[in-house]
């Protein structure tokens, strides 16, 4: 057993959680909840995404989730799009204490953009969600 197979301590909460994997607190899983960050949220769009985001009222860091339809191809490929994208967010999750619902569709292209250039559209966006909002007890 090597050091990367240990359990660590998250910076997205305070719950141990094996390496590389989000916390059940940190993903978005209601529908209810996607369905009100798209009905009430804002949107920034980007050339393989487009992110939705909605700040909550209850305190807690933020909240993630995928949505990959039926129209962007069959299982295998949304499934591809699926682990792409948790890994770019997984890499440039900003763990911050914003109280914040972002849901994440990828579009068709994604499936031949280069990981480089999604990493930096989901950095772009996640900064773009914090200037969005202020921290919960900023001033």
């Amino acid at each position: 057993m090597n050091d990367s197979d240990l359990p660590v301590r998250s910076k997205i909460s305070s719950v141990i959680v094996k390496p590389g994997r989000f916390p059940r607190t940190a993903r978005l899983l209601r529908h209810a909840d996607f369905e009100r960050v798209y009905k009430q949220g804002k949107r920034h769009f980007a050339g393989h995404i487009t992110v939705f985001y909605l700040r909550r009222e209850m305190a807690g860091g933020m909240r993630v989730g995928f949505t990959v339809g039926r129209g962007l191809g069959g299982a295998v490929e949304r499934n591809r799009m699926k682990r792409r994208l948790r890994e770019a967010v997984r890499m440039h999750y900003p763990g911050t204490d914003i109280a914040v619902d972002v849901v994440i569709n990828p579009k068709k292209s994604l499936l031949k953009a280069e990981f480089s250039e999604l990493l930096n559209q989901i950095e772009r966006a996640f900064d773009i969600v914090k200037k969005s909002y202020k921290p919960v007890g900023g001033v």
